[in-house]
């Protein structure tokens, strides 16, 4: 086993003639929460399809575990153990709740104690509610829930969430900061993407800021702490 879990150099990737990464490096280590920032259009989410198999890096090579994935289709990076809570949620409207639940469950990252469905159920008791709903009849935080759930059932080895908390009511987000926070404490490797630099400075090991396709700056939460000045620069903040 590797002892770092990805490891991405010189990514390039882009769209047709539109390039949008430019040789990006970085690492995740085992039980690391890192997070990826910067403006909207900076290639937060061009990253994380490359990482998931939606798209196909230009140059450059990604490795899980030590495992070459550039070049793997999505469903062999998930069998893998990487596990994505995608922008927008993406629930099936035909399924249910339980069968969205049962559906993807997996055991990809030997836990002692793997995420069952009363363990998912417990974390969102609002989901074992609506165990028999639809995901077209779910509201949107309860959907964002599902999102996070379906993903927990693989018992993924790395966690990438993309925008978790985008458009949610403030009772939602801060549902969702608690399950992550526990997620952490569990041991959980995560990437995240998200605005609330605040809640993630408290969440995050480690911190990577995208300007145009390139890590403008990369750090701790407490150093991004103490320099506020990169908040207004690249973050809008």
């Amino acid at each position: 086993m590797s002892a770092t879990l990805l490891r991405c150099r010189g990514l390039e990737a882009g769209y047709g003639l539109s390039q949008v990464l430019f040789g990006l490096d970085f690492d995740i280590q085992p039980g690391e929460v890192v997070a990826l920032l910067g403006r909207n259009g900076m290639g937060k989410s061009t990253t994380i399809k490359a990482i998931v198999g939606g798209l196909r890096p230009q140059r450059g090579e990604i490795h899980f575990d030590g495992k070459p994935i550039h070049g793997a289709r999505a469903d062999q990076i998930a069998r893998l153990g990487v596990a994505i809570v995608p922008e927008g949620r993406q629930c099936f409207p035909n399924l249910s709740v339980r069968e969205h639940l049962v559906a993807f469950a997996d055991t990809r990252n030997g836990a002692a104690e793997p995420w069952t469905l009363a363990r998912l159920y417990a974390l969102f008791p609002r989901l074992a509610e609506r165990a028999g709903h639809m995901g077209n009849q779910l509201s949107g935080g309860e959907q964002q829930m599902l999102a996070i759930a379906r993903a927990l059932s693989t018992n993924p080895r790395l966690l990438i969430l993309d925008e978790a908390t985008e458009g949610l009511a403030p009772v939602i987000r801060d549902e969702i900061w608690r399950c992550l926070a526990l997620l952490k404490a569990q041991g959980q490797t995560t990437l995240v993407v998200d605005k609330y630099i605040e809640k993630l400075l408290a969440l995050a090991d480690r911190n990577l800021i995208l300007e145009r396709g390139r890590i403008a700056w990369q750090g701790t939460s407490a150093e991004l702490d103490a320099r506020r000045e990169l908040w207004a620069r690249y973050l809008g903040v």
